[in-house]
């Protein structure tokens, strides 16, 4: 079965305390590399990476010497460097790997060693491929039972708020954030691929995303589309532009929560507040007890044209969580909007669904 990044987050932990080698397995572009990155960050480990794919048989178990009448064989400095510090040795496309390479990885994997030299004791050994359900979509090597049982395999299957979270953290573009935000299904393509056509990623999206940061397209439409569909593809890049182009009519969580501008929302129909209230949960809007005032604009919002379902919406985003988080559904009860509390709207509106 597999797990969204903030499943493996709980569970490789256990893994790497007792030192056994985690293989990461899912589609390309999900961001396999960079959650190995960050864990080593969080764990205060640097990262010594080999892309296995671009290995001979000599560059993972180095070059024979000779003393005397025996002869030994010296590491590569990638494997020194890990048997001489703590670090995570990660070992990407594995199953792109020739099958000698694949084959000298099991000693590795079983014993934390090669032709003798002992990894250090702190050092934690990753791995990722593209196999497993998805892998007669790439043109990689089948991994046979013995060689998946020398690792703990995670299969990787992130969320769209995996990623919406991360792109906050990175200071992706508020256009890229938005549209991902709105459109789900632009983030990444999930069936089986046509040859030699251009498909959305995680990664493709970073990528555009840091083109645009050094240009100054948003503004230039056509351009912008040009530019988008050599990174995201055709239906995403059209998607992406007229996103952008219609951006002024685009409500963001602060002008609701901090502002109390309502303009635009008198406009939207449930598909519009469906998608701004996804902002609101995708920001953890609620994980913290609000202000008075943000809770007076929050109520104002709910009372001021939302539909039904999306008012229930928002009062199960405010009642999910506990702790101070309650204070939100308390408050919010009592909050007043034109000398009617939110508490009578809410009789009201059940009773007419009723």
């Amino acid at each position: 079965m597999a797990v969204d990044f903030k499943t493996f987050g709980k569970m490789v932990k256990y893994v790497t305390a007792v030192r056994k080698p985690v293989l990461l397995r899912g589609r390309h572009g999900i961001g396999k590399s960079t959650v190995v990155y960050q864990y080593a960050n969080h764990i205060g480990k640097p990262v010594v990476e080999r892309r296995a794919s671009q290995m001979t048989e000599g560059d993972l178990v180095g070059l024979p010497s000779i003393s005397g009448n025996s002869t030994s064989f010296n590491p590569p400095d990638w494997f020194k460097q890990a048997c001489d510090m703590p670090c995570v040795l990660f070992l990407d496309e594995v199953d792109r790997a020739t099958l000698e390479v694949r084959q000298g990885i099991f000693e590795l994997t079983d014993s934390r060693k090669l032709n003798g030299h002992h990894l250090h004791h702190d050092t934690i050994v990753f791995a990722a491929v593209n196999g497993g359900e998805h892998g007669s979509q790439y043109q990689v090597g089948e991994m046979d039972p013995a060689e998946l049982d020398r690792w703990t395999v995670f299969d990787i299957e992130p969320s769209v708020e995996d990623w919406l979270d991360w792109a906050k953290k990175s200071d992706i573009s508020d256009e890229v954030w938005g549209f991902i935000n709105h459109n789900h299904d632009h983030l990444e393509h999930k069936d089986d691929f046509e040859p030699n056509k251009v498909y959305p990623s995680r990664r493709s999206w970073e990528r555009l995303d840091e083109c645009l940061s050094q240009s100054n397209l948003f503004d230039d439409h056509n351009a912008l589309y040009h530019l988008a569909t050599a990174f995201v593809g055709f239906e995403a890049a059209v998607a992406f532009r007229d996103f952008v182009a219609t951006m002024d009519r685009q409500v963001t969580v602060d002008d609701i929560l901090n502002k109390g501008d309502f303009a635009k929302v008198r406009d939207f129909d449930i598909n519009d507040h469906s998608a701004l209230v996804s902002k609101f949960e995708a920001e953890q809007v609620f994980a913290t007890e609000l202000t008075e005032d943000q809770i007076g604009n929050v109520a104002r919002y709910m009372m001021t044209g939302m539909p039904s379902e999306v008012v229930m919406k928002v009062w199960s985003l405010l009642g999910q969580t506990g702790g101070d988080e309650q204070k939100n559904l308390l408050k919010i009860h009592k909050a007043e909007v034109d000398g009617r509390t939110f508490s009578d709207f809410l009789v009201e509106m059940l009773g007419d669904k009723e």
